[in-house]
Protein backbone atom coordinates (compact mmCIF):
# COMPACT_ATOMS: atom_id res chain seq x y z
CA UNK A 1 0.00 0.00 0.00
CA UNK A 2 2.65 2.32 0.87
CA UNK A 3 4.17 2.01 -2.74
CA UNK A 4 0.86 2.58 -4.17
CA UNK A 5 0.43 5.84 -2.39
CA UNK A 6 4.28 7.02 -3.06
CA UNK A 7 3.65 5.92 -6.83
CA UNK A 8 0.27 7.77 -7.09
CA UNK A 9 1.79 11.05 -5.29
CA UNK A 10 4.64 11.34 -7.61
CA UNK A 11 2.58 10.51 -10.69
CA UNK A 12 0.42 13.63 -9.45
CA UNK A 13 3.34 16.15 -8.82
CA UNK A 14 4.38 15.21 -12.21
CA UNK A 15 1.47 16.09 -14.02
CA UNK A 16 -0.70 18.20 -11.49
CA UNK A 17 -1.19 21.82 -13.25
CA UNK A 18 -0.93 23.07 -9.59
CA UNK A 19 2.27 21.29 -8.82
CA UNK A 20 5.86 21.42 -9.36
CA UNK A 21 7.78 24.61 -9.49
CA UNK A 22 4.65 25.93 -11.38
CA UNK A 23 2.64 29.52 -9.84
CA UNK A 24 -0.93 28.64 -9.18
CA UNK A 25 -3.91 30.55 -8.28
CA UNK A 26 -6.59 29.26 -5.48
CA UNK A 27 -9.61 30.66 -4.58
CA UNK A 28 -10.43 30.29 -0.46
CA UNK A 29 -13.44 28.46 -0.22
CA UNK A 30 -16.37 28.43 2.78
CA UNK A 31 -17.39 24.59 3.14
CA UNK A 32 -19.20 25.78 6.54
CA UNK A 33 -22.31 27.32 4.12
CA UNK A 34 -22.21 24.70 1.83
CA UNK A 35 -23.84 21.99 3.82
CA UNK A 36 -26.37 21.31 1.23
CA UNK A 37 -24.39 20.60 -1.50
CA UNK A 38 -24.27 18.26 -4.07
CA UNK A 39 -21.20 16.98 -6.51
CA UNK A 40 -22.94 18.90 -8.98
CA UNK A 41 -23.15 21.98 -6.85
CA UNK A 42 -19.14 21.90 -6.43
CA UNK A 43 -19.01 21.21 -10.24
CA UNK A 44 -20.98 24.35 -11.07
CA UNK A 45 -18.89 26.40 -9.04
CA UNK A 46 -15.42 24.71 -10.49
CA UNK A 47 -16.37 25.44 -14.00
CA UNK A 48 -16.75 29.20 -12.83
CA UNK A 49 -13.31 29.28 -11.21
CA UNK A 50 -11.51 26.73 -14.25
CA UNK A 51 -13.20 30.00 -16.94
CA UNK A 52 -10.67 32.35 -15.41
CA UNK A 53 -7.41 30.48 -14.84
CA UNK A 54 -8.49 29.53 -10.97
CA UNK A 55 -6.33 26.28 -10.29
CA UNK A 56 -7.94 25.01 -6.99
CA UNK A 57 -9.97 25.86 -4.21
CA UNK A 58 -8.14 26.03 -0.81
CA UNK A 59 -11.39 24.09 1.63
CA UNK A 60 -11.38 26.34 4.58
CA UNK A 61 -13.72 23.45 7.04
CA UNK A 62 -14.59 23.46 10.98
CA UNK A 63 -14.25 20.01 12.45
CA UNK A 64 -16.70 17.62 12.31
CA UNK A 65 -17.42 18.34 16.36
CA UNK A 66 -18.19 21.71 14.97
CA UNK A 67 -19.79 21.29 11.38
CA UNK A 68 -20.92 17.36 10.89
CA UNK A 69 -21.00 17.70 7.04
CA UNK A 70 -17.38 18.56 7.23
CA UNK A 71 -16.39 15.12 6.17
CA UNK A 72 -19.10 14.68 3.21
CA UNK A 73 -18.45 17.63 1.53
CA UNK A 74 -14.90 17.39 1.48
CA UNK A 75 -15.45 13.92 -0.28
CA UNK A 76 -17.46 15.92 -2.76
CA UNK A 77 -15.39 18.63 -3.21
CA UNK A 78 -12.27 15.90 -3.82
CA UNK A 79 -14.83 13.99 -6.04
CA UNK A 80 -15.83 17.01 -8.41
CA UNK A 81 -12.37 18.33 -8.46
CA UNK A 82 -11.34 14.71 -9.59
CA UNK A 83 -13.72 14.77 -12.22
CA UNK A 84 -12.71 18.61 -14.17
CA UNK A 85 -9.36 18.36 -13.31
CA UNK A 86 -9.21 21.07 -10.90
CA UNK A 87 -7.07 20.74 -7.36
CA UNK A 88 -8.17 21.14 -3.87
CA UNK A 89 -6.66 21.21 -0.77
CA UNK A 90 -7.67 21.41 3.04
CA UNK A 91 -7.30 24.74 4.91
CA UNK A 92 -8.35 24.14 8.17
CA UNK A 93 -9.94 27.07 10.09
CA UNK A 94 -8.14 27.14 13.55
CA UNK A 95 -11.18 29.25 14.44
CA UNK A 96 -12.68 26.09 15.76
CA UNK A 97 -9.56 23.23 15.36
CA UNK A 98 -7.08 23.02 17.86
CA UNK A 99 -3.73 21.52 18.83
CA UNK A 100 -5.86 18.73 20.25
CA UNK A 101 -7.33 17.81 16.74
CA UNK A 102 -3.96 16.17 15.58
CA UNK A 103 -5.56 12.80 15.08
CA UNK A 104 -8.38 14.51 13.17
CA UNK A 105 -6.10 16.10 10.73
CA UNK A 106 -3.83 13.09 10.46
CA UNK A 107 -7.00 11.09 9.45
CA UNK A 108 -8.06 13.82 6.60
CA UNK A 109 -4.60 14.03 5.71
CA UNK A 110 -4.51 10.47 5.21
CA UNK A 111 -7.67 10.28 3.32
CA UNK A 112 -6.57 12.91 0.61
CA UNK A 113 -2.79 13.30 0.24
CA UNK A 114 -2.68 10.72 -2.55
CA UNK A 115 -6.14 12.18 -3.85
CA UNK A 116 -6.09 12.22 -7.70
CA UNK A 117 -7.64 15.83 -7.34
CA UNK A 118 -5.11 16.85 -4.32
CA UNK A 119 -3.48 19.75 -4.81
CA UNK A 120 0.77 19.86 -4.62
CA UNK A 121 4.11 21.97 -4.32
CA UNK A 122 6.58 20.20 -5.51
CA UNK A 123 6.72 16.38 -4.48
CA UNK A 124 4.47 17.50 -1.16
CA UNK A 125 0.00 17.06 -0.69
CA UNK A 126 -0.44 20.82 -0.14
CA UNK A 127 -2.15 22.39 3.32
CA UNK A 128 -3.04 25.34 5.06
CA UNK A 129 -4.80 27.10 7.41
CA UNK A 130 -6.65 30.09 8.88
CA UNK A 131 -4.71 31.00 11.98
CA UNK A 132 -3.02 28.06 14.10
CA UNK A 133 0.08 29.33 13.74
CA UNK A 134 0.92 27.09 16.90
CA UNK A 135 0.02 23.86 15.58
CA UNK A 136 2.84 21.35 14.71
CA UNK A 137 3.09 19.83 11.25
CA UNK A 138 6.37 18.11 12.15
CA UNK A 139 3.68 15.39 13.80
CA UNK A 140 1.68 15.13 10.75
CA UNK A 141 4.49 14.69 7.98
CA UNK A 142 6.26 12.30 10.70
CA UNK A 143 2.61 9.99 10.77
CA UNK A 144 2.58 10.65 7.02
CA UNK A 145 5.70 9.59 5.86
CA UNK A 146 7.07 8.52 3.28
CA UNK A 147 4.11 10.54 1.53
CA UNK A 148 5.59 14.30 1.50
CA UNK A 149 3.20 16.91 2.83
CA UNK A 150 3.95 20.67 1.67
CA UNK A 151 2.55 22.74 4.97
CA UNK A 152 1.90 26.48 4.12
CA UNK A 153 -0.81 27.28 7.07
CA UNK A 154 -1.04 31.33 7.78
CA UNK A 155 0.92 33.12 9.91
CA UNK A 156 0.21 36.12 11.96
CA UNK A 157 3.49 36.96 12.23
CA UNK A 158 5.95 37.27 9.51
CA UNK A 159 8.84 36.74 11.18
CA UNK A 160 8.11 33.46 12.72
CA UNK A 161 8.58 32.50 9.02
CA UNK A 162 11.99 32.25 9.49
CA UNK A 163 12.05 31.34 13.18
CA UNK A 164 9.09 28.21 13.55
CA UNK A 165 10.37 24.98 13.88
CA UNK A 166 7.00 23.51 13.22
CA UNK A 167 7.47 22.15 9.94
CA UNK A 168 6.30 24.33 8.16
CA UNK A 169 7.09 25.14 4.80
CA UNK A 170 6.15 28.65 4.08
CA UNK A 171 2.99 30.75 4.59
CA UNK A 172 0.12 32.02 3.41
CA UNK A 173 -0.53 35.97 4.87
CA UNK A 174 -4.10 37.28 5.36
CA UNK A 175 -2.94 41.06 5.01
CA UNK A 176 -4.88 41.22 1.90
CA UNK A 177 -6.12 44.22 2.72
CA UNK A 178 -4.47 47.79 4.33
CA UNK A 179 -3.97 47.20 8.17
CA UNK A 180 -2.23 48.29 10.90
CA UNK A 181 -1.77 43.97 11.74
CA UNK A 182 -5.01 44.71 14.18
CA UNK A 183 -8.47 45.73 13.47
CA UNK A 184 -8.41 49.02 12.74
CA UNK A 185 -9.85 50.56 9.25
CA UNK A 186 -7.24 52.47 7.94
CA UNK A 187 -6.78 54.31 4.79
CA UNK A 188 -5.63 52.94 1.74
CA UNK A 189 -4.38 52.90 -1.08
CA UNK A 190 -2.89 48.78 -0.86
CA UNK A 191 0.81 48.61 -0.10
CA UNK A 192 3.40 46.12 0.04
CA UNK A 193 4.16 46.49 3.66
CA UNK A 194 3.24 43.30 4.78
CA UNK A 195 4.12 41.16 1.62
CA UNK A 196 7.81 42.75 1.67
CA UNK A 197 7.84 41.30 5.44
CA UNK A 198 7.20 38.01 4.31
CA UNK A 199 9.38 37.99 1.55
CA UNK A 200 12.29 38.97 3.90
CA UNK A 201 11.77 36.49 5.98
CA UNK A 202 11.00 33.34 3.76
CA UNK A 203 14.56 32.42 2.82
CA UNK A 204 14.00 29.07 0.80
CA UNK A 205 10.12 28.72 1.93
CA UNK A 206 6.72 29.07 0.17
CA UNK A 207 5.26 33.13 0.17
CA UNK A 208 1.68 32.35 -0.56
CA UNK A 209 0.52 35.91 -1.28
CA UNK A 210 -3.55 37.29 -0.91
CA UNK A 211 -5.56 38.76 -2.82
CA UNK A 212 -8.94 39.87 -2.38
CA UNK A 213 -11.38 42.75 -4.06
CA UNK A 214 -13.39 44.30 -0.77
CA UNK A 215 -14.24 43.03 2.66
CA UNK A 216 -16.87 44.98 4.07
CA UNK A 217 -19.73 43.39 6.68
CA UNK A 218 -22.31 43.87 8.83
CA UNK A 219 -23.01 41.42 11.89
CA UNK A 220 -23.69 42.46 15.23
CA UNK A 221 -19.89 41.06 15.60
CA UNK A 222 -18.62 42.30 12.90
CA UNK A 223 -19.40 45.34 11.81
CA UNK A 224 -17.23 47.16 9.70
CA UNK A 225 -16.07 48.58 6.16
CA UNK A 226 -12.53 48.62 4.44
CA UNK A 227 -11.46 50.97 2.25
CA UNK A 228 -10.43 48.80 -0.86
CA UNK A 229 -11.18 51.26 -3.65
CA UNK A 230 -9.80 50.79 -6.43
CA UNK A 231 -8.27 47.18 -4.97
CA UNK A 232 -9.40 44.47 -7.84
CA UNK A 233 -6.85 46.37 -10.13
CA UNK A 234 -3.85 47.20 -7.83
CA UNK A 235 -3.67 43.95 -5.79
CA UNK A 236 -3.27 41.78 -8.85
CA UNK A 237 -0.76 44.87 -10.52
CA UNK A 238 1.09 44.01 -7.37
CA UNK A 239 1.36 40.15 -7.78
CA UNK A 240 2.57 40.86 -11.46
CA UNK A 241 5.39 42.72 -9.80
CA UNK A 242 6.02 40.21 -6.81
CA UNK A 243 5.83 37.36 -8.53
CA UNK A 244 5.41 34.98 -5.54
CA UNK A 245 4.99 30.96 -5.72
CA UNK A 246 1.65 31.35 -4.80
CA UNK A 247 -1.51 33.55 -4.86
CA UNK A 248 -4.80 32.74 -2.87
CA UNK A 249 -7.70 34.68 -3.53
CA UNK A 250 -9.61 35.59 -0.54
CA UNK A 251 -12.47 34.66 -1.29
CA UNK A 252 -14.54 32.52 -3.55
CA UNK A 253 -17.63 32.42 -1.68
CA UNK A 254 -17.29 34.16 2.03
CA UNK A 255 -20.68 36.16 1.06
CA UNK A 256 -20.61 37.74 4.71
CA UNK A 257 -17.63 39.70 4.56
CA UNK A 258 -18.60 40.92 0.59
CA UNK A 259 -15.21 39.52 -0.73
CA UNK A 260 -16.77 37.04 -2.99
CA UNK A 261 -16.04 36.55 -6.47
CA UNK A 262 -18.15 32.93 -7.09
CA UNK A 263 -21.51 33.63 -9.25
CA UNK A 264 -24.93 32.12 -7.25
CA UNK A 265 -24.91 29.71 -5.04
CA UNK A 266 -28.30 28.43 -4.76
CA UNK A 267 -27.55 26.15 -1.84
CA UNK A 268 -25.50 27.43 -0.14
CA UNK A 269 -26.96 28.38 3.64
CA UNK A 270 -27.69 32.09 4.67
CA UNK A 271 -25.46 32.85 7.97
CA UNK A 272 -27.78 36.35 7.55
CA UNK A 273 -25.59 37.38 4.90
CA UNK A 274 -27.95 37.98 2.89
CA UNK A 275 -29.49 41.20 3.84
CA UNK A 276 -25.85 42.86 2.09
CA UNK A 277 -25.25 39.91 -0.34
CA UNK A 278 -28.29 38.91 -2.31
CA UNK A 279 -28.84 40.90 -5.50
CA UNK A 280 -25.15 42.45 -5.14
CA UNK A 281 -23.16 40.02 -8.21
CA UNK A 282 -19.48 40.24 -7.73
CA UNK A 283 -19.11 37.87 -11.41
CA UNK A 284 -17.69 40.44 -12.80
CA UNK A 285 -14.68 40.92 -10.97
CA UNK A 286 -13.94 37.44 -12.29
CA UNK A 287 -13.64 38.97 -16.40
CA UNK A 288 -11.17 41.34 -14.37
CA UNK A 289 -9.11 38.58 -12.92
CA UNK A 290 -8.89 36.52 -15.89
CA UNK A 291 -5.93 38.19 -17.75
CA UNK A 292 -4.33 39.02 -14.54
CA UNK A 293 -3.97 35.48 -13.38
CA UNK A 294 -2.76 34.14 -16.84
CA UNK A 295 -0.17 36.90 -16.68
CA UNK A 296 0.93 35.99 -13.37
CA UNK A 297 1.06 32.45 -14.16
CA UNK A 298 3.44 32.93 -17.59
CA UNK A 299 5.43 35.55 -15.37
CA UNK A 300 3.95 38.68 -17.58
CA UNK A 301 4.42 42.03 -16.27
CA UNK A 302 1.49 43.20 -17.95
CA UNK A 303 -2.11 41.37 -18.49
CA UNK A 304 -3.14 41.43 -22.17
CA UNK A 305 -6.90 42.28 -22.63
CA UNK A 306 -8.74 39.59 -25.69
CA UNK A 307 -12.29 40.52 -24.76
CA UNK A 308 -13.37 44.32 -24.57
CA UNK A 309 -15.11 45.22 -21.65
CA UNK A 310 -16.22 47.85 -18.59
CA UNK A 311 -16.05 46.65 -15.34
CA UNK A 312 -17.87 48.47 -12.68
CA UNK A 313 -18.55 48.44 -9.48
CA UNK A 314 -19.59 50.79 -6.73
CA UNK A 315 -21.93 50.87 -3.25
CA UNK A 316 -25.50 51.42 -3.16
CA UNK A 317 -25.69 54.71 -1.45
CA UNK A 318 -23.68 57.34 -0.28
CA UNK A 319 -21.48 57.09 2.54
CA UNK A 320 -23.61 59.28 4.80
CA UNK A 321 -26.89 58.31 4.15
CA UNK A 322 -28.68 57.48 7.52
CA UNK A 323 -30.73 53.96 7.39
CA UNK A 324 -34.05 53.90 9.23
CA UNK A 325 -34.68 50.42 10.67
CA UNK A 326 -30.65 49.29 11.46
CA UNK A 327 -30.29 48.38 15.13
CA UNK A 328 -26.18 47.41 14.68
CA UNK A 329 -25.37 50.64 13.62
CA UNK A 330 -23.07 52.59 11.08
CA UNK A 331 -19.99 50.23 10.59
CA UNK A 332 -16.58 51.18 11.52
CA UNK A 333 -14.65 52.71 8.44
CA UNK A 334 -17.24 54.49 6.67
CA UNK A 335 -15.74 57.96 7.36
CA UNK A 336 -12.51 56.97 5.67
CA UNK A 337 -14.89 56.26 2.36
CA UNK A 338 -15.19 59.04 -0.71
CA UNK A 339 -18.45 58.70 -2.60
CA UNK A 340 -16.95 57.45 -5.91
CA UNK A 341 -17.81 54.89 -8.31
CA UNK A 342 -15.01 52.76 -10.24
CA UNK A 343 -14.98 51.33 -13.12
CA UNK A 344 -11.98 49.37 -14.78
CA UNK A 345 -11.56 49.13 -18.99
CA UNK A 346 -10.17 46.42 -20.66
CA UNK A 347 -9.57 47.60 -24.75
CA UNK A 348 -7.15 46.33 -26.99
CA UNK A 349 -6.96 49.90 -28.35
CA UNK A 350 -7.87 53.41 -27.64
CA UNK A 351 -11.21 54.04 -26.66
CA UNK A 352 -13.82 57.05 -24.97
CA UNK A 353 -15.12 56.11 -21.61
CA UNK A 354 -18.33 58.09 -20.85
CA UNK A 355 -19.96 57.47 -16.97
CA UNK A 356 -23.00 59.31 -16.17
CA UNK A 357 -23.54 58.75 -11.91
CA UNK A 358 -27.08 59.45 -11.38
CA UNK A 359 -28.04 63.42 -11.81
CA UNK A 360 -24.43 64.25 -12.45
CA UNK A 361 -23.81 65.45 -15.98
CA UNK A 362 -21.93 62.85 -18.49
CA UNK A 363 -18.18 62.69 -17.94
CA UNK A 364 -16.18 61.93 -21.03
CA UNK A 365 -12.51 60.71 -20.93
CA UNK A 366 -10.28 59.07 -23.35
CA UNK A 367 -8.88 55.61 -22.05
CA UNK A 368 -5.62 53.92 -23.53
CA UNK A 369 -5.44 49.88 -24.26
CA UNK A 370 -4.71 47.49 -21.63
CA UNK A 371 -6.65 47.40 -18.27
CA UNK A 372 -7.37 51.01 -16.69
CA UNK A 373 -9.05 51.49 -13.50
CA UNK A 374 -10.58 55.10 -13.06
CA UNK A 375 -13.50 56.94 -10.46
CA UNK A 376 -16.10 59.46 -10.81
CA UNK A 377 -17.95 61.49 -8.62
CA UNK A 378 -20.90 59.46 -7.03
CA UNK A 379 -24.67 60.72 -8.14
CA UNK A 380 -27.81 60.00 -6.69
CA UNK A 381 -29.75 57.76 -9.56
CA UNK A 382 -28.79 55.27 -12.19
CA UNK A 383 -25.42 54.46 -13.40
CA UNK A 384 -24.76 54.35 -16.77
CA UNK A 385 -21.86 53.47 -18.72
CA UNK A 386 -20.24 53.61 -22.43
CA UNK A 387 -17.21 52.81 -24.51
CA UNK A 388 -17.10 54.13 -27.86
CA UNK A 389 -14.19 54.57 -30.52
CA UNK A 390 -14.10 56.65 -33.40
CA UNK A 391 -17.52 58.16 -32.84
CA UNK A 392 -18.97 54.61 -32.82
CA UNK A 393 -20.70 53.03 -29.24
CA UNK A 394 -19.12 49.68 -28.63
CA UNK A 395 -20.98 48.77 -26.08
CA UNK A 396 -22.67 50.26 -22.62
CA UNK A 397 -26.13 50.47 -20.70
CA UNK A 398 -27.72 51.53 -17.48
CA UNK A 399 -26.49 49.05 -14.24
CA UNK A 400 -28.94 47.15 -12.73
CA UNK A 401 -28.51 49.30 -9.22
CA UNK A 402 -29.97 52.68 -8.71
CA UNK A 403 -27.44 54.53 -6.34
CA UNK A 404 -29.97 55.89 -3.27
CA UNK A 405 -30.03 58.07 -0.79
CA UNK A 406 -32.46 56.44 1.44
CA UNK A 407 -31.75 53.00 3.04
CA UNK A 408 -33.31 50.42 5.71
CA UNK A 409 -30.31 48.81 6.48
CA UNK A 410 -26.63 49.77 6.18
CA UNK A 411 -24.77 47.59 3.44
CA UNK A 412 -20.85 48.92 1.91
CA UNK A 413 -21.08 46.14 -0.18
CA UNK A 414 -20.43 46.54 -3.79
CA UNK A 415 -22.70 46.05 -6.63
CA UNK A 416 -20.25 45.09 -9.68
CA UNK A 417 -20.85 44.33 -13.39
CA UNK A 418 -20.17 45.13 -16.61
CA UNK A 419 -20.65 45.65 -20.18
CA UNK A 420 -20.59 43.34 -22.31
CA UNK A 421 -22.34 42.36 -19.71
CA UNK A 422 -21.38 38.68 -17.58
CA UNK A 423 -24.65 38.33 -16.14
CA UNK A 424 -25.47 37.06 -12.92
CA UNK A 425 -26.95 37.62 -9.30
CA UNK A 426 -26.55 36.44 -6.00
CA UNK A 427 -30.11 35.41 -4.54
CA UNK A 428 -31.35 35.13 -1.47
CA UNK A 429 -29.89 31.91 -0.45
CA UNK A 430 -32.84 29.46 1.11
CA UNK A 431 -33.60 29.25 5.09
CA UNK A 432 -30.91 27.82 7.32
CA UNK A 433 -31.48 24.16 8.58
CA UNK A 434 -31.22 22.64 11.59
CA UNK A 435 -27.59 21.67 10.47
CA UNK A 436 -24.60 24.03 12.26
CA UNK A 437 -23.22 26.27 9.79
CA UNK A 438 -20.52 28.58 11.46
CA UNK A 439 -20.11 32.12 10.78
CA UNK A 440 -17.21 33.07 8.42
CA UNK A 441 -14.28 33.73 10.20
CA UNK A 442 -13.11 37.36 9.85
CA UNK A 443 -11.74 35.50 8.97
CA UNK A 444 0.49 46.89 -1.09
CA UNK A 445 2.37 49.45 -3.19
CA UNK A 446 0.73 53.04 -2.94
CA UNK A 447 2.24 54.11 -6.63
CA UNK A 448 -0.67 53.36 -8.77
CA UNK A 449 1.27 51.25 -11.72
CA UNK A 450 0.81 52.08 -15.57
CA UNK A 451 -2.27 49.63 -15.96
CA UNK A 452 -4.53 51.85 -12.76
CA UNK A 453 -5.17 55.19 -13.65
CA UNK A 454 -7.21 57.31 -11.00
CA UNK A 455 -8.79 59.93 -12.66
CA UNK A 456 -9.77 62.82 -10.38
CA UNK A 457 -13.33 64.43 -11.86
CA UNK A 458 -13.81 65.50 -8.03
CA UNK A 459 -12.23 68.44 -6.55
CA UNK A 460 -11.52 65.74 -3.82
CA UNK A 461 -8.97 62.72 -4.29
CA UNK A 462 -10.35 59.52 -3.17
CA UNK A 463 -8.38 57.34 -0.94
CA UNK A 464 -8.62 53.46 -1.53
CA UNK A 465 -8.51 50.14 0.79
CA UNK A 466 -8.15 48.87 4.11
CA UNK A 467 -7.72 46.09 6.40
CA UNK A 468 -8.27 41.85 7.08
CA UNK A 469 -8.95 41.44 10.52
CA UNK A 470 -8.50 38.29 11.83
CA UNK A 471 -10.55 38.76 15.22
CA UNK A 472 -14.13 40.07 16.24
CA UNK A 473 -14.81 43.98 15.90
CA UNK A 474 -15.78 46.04 18.88
CA UNK A 475 -18.84 44.78 20.55
CA UNK A 476 -22.27 46.11 20.89
CA UNK A 477 -24.97 45.98 23.31
CA UNK A 478 -28.26 44.49 21.09
CA UNK A 479 -30.24 47.14 19.69
CA UNK A 480 -28.60 49.97 21.18
CA UNK A 481 -25.93 50.96 17.96
CA UNK A 482 -23.47 51.70 20.58
CA UNK A 483 -19.68 50.17 21.09
CA UNK A 484 -18.06 48.87 23.94
CA UNK A 485 -16.33 51.84 26.04
CA UNK A 486 -15.18 49.74 28.33
CA UNK A 487 -14.42 45.99 29.72
CA UNK A 488 -12.39 43.55 32.12
CA UNK A 489 -12.04 39.59 31.27
CA UNK A 490 -14.21 37.09 30.59
CA UNK A 491 -15.81 35.37 33.68
CA UNK A 492 -13.74 32.33 34.26
CA UNK A 493 -10.43 34.00 32.14
CA UNK A 494 -7.38 34.34 33.42
CA UNK A 495 -6.85 37.17 35.08
CA UNK A 496 -3.85 38.04 32.70
CA UNK A 497 -6.65 39.15 30.28
CA UNK A 498 -7.69 42.24 32.64
CA UNK A 499 -5.11 45.11 31.13
CA UNK A 500 -5.30 43.73 27.40
CA UNK A 501 -9.16 44.03 28.37
CA UNK A 502 -9.75 47.02 29.49
CA UNK A 503 -7.03 49.11 27.36
CA UNK A 504 -8.70 47.26 23.86
CA UNK A 505 -12.85 47.59 25.03
CA UNK A 506 -12.34 51.16 26.19
CA UNK A 507 -11.32 51.54 22.72
CA UNK A 508 -14.37 49.56 21.01
CA UNK A 509 -12.24 46.52 20.34
CA UNK A 510 -13.71 43.68 23.13
CA UNK A 511 -13.56 40.75 21.99
CA UNK A 512 -15.67 37.93 23.36
CA UNK A 513 -14.22 35.04 24.78
CA UNK A 514 -11.48 37.00 26.95
CA UNK A 515 -12.96 40.18 27.53
CA UNK A 516 -16.67 40.78 28.42
CA UNK A 517 -17.84 44.31 27.56
CA UNK A 518 -19.09 45.89 30.91
CA UNK A 519 -20.08 49.32 29.59
CA UNK A 520 -21.48 50.50 26.19
CA UNK A 521 -21.55 54.01 24.75
CA UNK A 522 -18.87 56.31 22.62
CA UNK A 523 -15.35 54.52 22.71
CA UNK A 524 -12.09 56.61 23.94
CA UNK A 525 -10.43 57.59 20.72
CA UNK A 526 -7.78 55.46 19.82
CA UNK A 527 -4.22 56.06 20.30
CA UNK A 528 -1.95 56.99 17.57
CA UNK A 529 -0.30 54.23 15.71
CA UNK A 530 3.08 52.59 17.86
CA UNK A 531 4.73 51.34 14.38
CA UNK A 532 4.74 47.98 15.06
CA UNK A 533 2.31 44.88 15.82
CA UNK A 534 1.91 42.26 18.06
CA UNK A 535 2.32 38.70 19.23
CA UNK A 536 1.32 36.22 22.41
CA UNK A 537 4.17 35.61 24.36
CA UNK A 538 5.79 31.80 23.39
CA UNK A 539 3.41 29.80 25.13
CA UNK A 540 0.17 31.67 25.19
CA UNK A 541 -2.83 30.01 23.17
CA UNK A 542 -4.70 31.81 20.21
CA UNK A 543 -6.80 34.13 22.55
CA UNK A 544 -4.40 36.84 22.61
CA UNK A 545 -3.77 37.22 19.10
CA UNK A 546 -6.32 40.07 18.44
CA UNK A 547 -5.54 40.93 21.91
CA UNK A 548 -2.30 41.52 21.47
CA UNK A 549 -2.02 42.62 17.64
CA UNK A 550 -4.82 45.92 18.57
CA UNK A 551 -3.13 46.41 21.78
CA UNK A 552 0.30 46.73 20.51
CA UNK A 553 -0.30 48.41 17.68
CA UNK A 554 -1.42 51.41 19.55
CA UNK A 555 1.03 51.57 22.13
CA UNK A 556 0.35 49.06 25.10
CA UNK A 557 2.16 46.11 24.81
CA UNK A 558 2.01 44.12 28.18
CA UNK A 559 5.29 41.93 28.38
CA UNK A 560 3.27 39.68 30.14
CA UNK A 561 0.95 38.74 27.69
CA UNK A 562 2.33 40.33 24.47
CA UNK A 563 5.87 40.48 22.56
CA UNK A 564 6.41 43.14 19.75
CA UNK A 565 6.20 41.53 15.97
Amino acid sequence: MVSFKLAVSALLASVSTAGAANKAVYAHFMVGIVEHYTVDDWKADIVQAQAIGIDGFALNCAPPRVDSYTPKQLANAYEAAKQLGFHVFVSFDFAYWSNGDTDTIYGILSNYSAHPAQAYYGDGALVSTFVGDSFNWNTIKDRLAPQKLTAVPMLQDPNALSSLTTGIDGALSWYGWPTDGGNSVIKGPMTTIWDDRYLKNKGNKIYMAPVSPWFSTHFNTKNWVFICEEQPTIRWEQMLTMQPELVEIITWNDFGESHYISGPEPNHSDDGSSQWAAGFPHDAWRDLMKPYILAYKSGASTPTVESEKVVYWYRPTPKDTKCTNDNIGLPRGVELLEDVVFASTMLTQPAQLTVTSGSRGPVTIDVPAGIHTFNFTMGVGDQKFSVSRNGQTLFGGTAGLQIKDTCVAYNYNAFVGSFPSSGGTVPPPPPVSTSSAPPPPSSTSSKLSSTTTTLKTTTTPKPSTTTTSMTPPPTSSPGSGDQCNDGTNADGQSGNYIGLCQFSCSHGYCPPGPCKCTSHGAPKPEPPQSGYGGCPLQGEDDSYKGLCMYSCSHGYCPDTACRRC
